[in-house]
């Protein structure tokens, strides 16, 4: 397994690295995320469609019993696998370019000498906040934009609710680009294999908690979430705290509240809500948004194998939290976000 007593290598320098990207929200870039974002729509028309005109209902119905009976990965084979690629790599292309995405690394060195480690926790784990309506700007993390030094970006993994690989169409459209269900299996697996993982921990909770009367206050959902510390302290495996910057108004919304609300969204991994984007169309690709994503310094945990104690847990969560809230801090004045503040619940 890994040897506990083995210390982290220090990692030198700090190297801040900035990735820049030109807005351009034209009809290409429009069309790409269309592609990717505006399947939640499509899939609601077919299925309203459906019920409301008899003579399509059959061949809707077909074709969502073929989607749903096919593997998420279909046709990961062969010439299909190829042309899978390359169209992955020109939405992610694409959707830099509509979002205008600027990308801070706070340590580059850092992130590299993960590469050279030896052994378990040649990897990282990439926790991003906040999720809003939709967690989108973890497609930054698509190995195809060459963002992440070496192995790391070449074997990242983003991670999301496992709803999302129930619904026909939308199975396939998430996993064509990288998407994997956000599971301990997965997540083990992926880390035995050093691959890196991305995903927002606050995940679908924090939708439930999204206050419109109190826009001043961003609230994370991150005091219960600690499966993923444990995870990573299982192999000795680096956390590196990500915040999202300009994802609020991507989307208008209407989140309904409660706390039978809230366990049926916990229970099938999704919130049923309204929401509308771009141009007003209900379900449909957000706004614009020029996004800027910080990621933080890795915090290095030990190795303690199939022994985790929990009072570990409870010290590198803290101390992510802490990170994570001190990154917000250090950016938020150049950002706009001088009146602002987090939420941890």
């Amino acid at each position: 397994m890994c040897d506990k007593n083995k210390r982290s290598p220090n990692v030198g320098r700090s190297a801040i690295w900035t990735f820049n990207t030109p807005q351009d929200c034209s009809f290409v870039p429009t069309l790409a995320v269309t592609l990717w974002l505006g399947w939640h729509g499509v899939l609601i028309a077919m299925v309203l469609y459906a019920i409301l005109v008899a003579e399509m209902r059959a061949n809707i119905m077909g074709v969502l019993t073929i989607s749903a009976i096919l593997p998420p990965q279909f046709p990961f084979f062969g010439v299909g696998n190829e042309m899978i690629q390359k169209i992955r790599s020109w939405i992610a292309a694409e959707t830099r370019k509509y979002f205008g995405l600027k990308v801070t690394i706070e340590d580059y060195d850092a992130l590299n000498a993960i590469n050279n480690r030896d052994g378990p926790g040649k990897t990282a784990i990439f926790a991003c906040e906040p999720h809003d309506i939709l967690g989108y700007p973890v497609f930054l993390f698509n190995p195809s934009l060459n963002i992440l030094p070496g192995r790391i970006g070449e074997t990242v993994s983003i991670l999301m609710t496992g709803a999302i690989f129930k619904l026909p169409i939308m199975k396939h459209i998430f996993t064509w680009l990288g998407g994997y269900s956000v599971d301990k299996k997965i997540f083990r697996d992926r880390l035995a294999r050093n691959e890196a993982c991305a995903f927002v921990p606050g995940g679908v909770q924090e939708v439930t908690l999204i206050d419109s009367k109190k826009p001043e206050e961003i609230v994370l959902y991150l005091k219960d979430r600690k499966g993923f510390v444990k995870l990573a302290l299982e192999r000795g495996v680096p956390i590196v705290p990500v915040f999202f910057f300009h994802m609020d108004g991507s989307y208008g919304y209407f989140v309904p509240k409660g706390r039978l609300v809230t366990k049926f969204a916990r229970k099938i991994g999704f919130l049923p809500l309204f929401f509308y984007g771009r141009w007003k169309i209900p379900f449909g690709i957000p706004y614009p948004k020029k996004i800027h994503v910080v990621i933080g310094q890795p915090i290095n945990v030990p190795c303690e194998g199939s022994d985790v104690c929990n009072e570990s847990v409870d010290k590198y969560h803290k101390k992510f939290v802490n990170s994570l809230v001190e990154l917000f801090e250090n950016h938020k004045v150049s950002e706009g976000y001088g009146n602002r503040s987090l939420k941890i619940m």
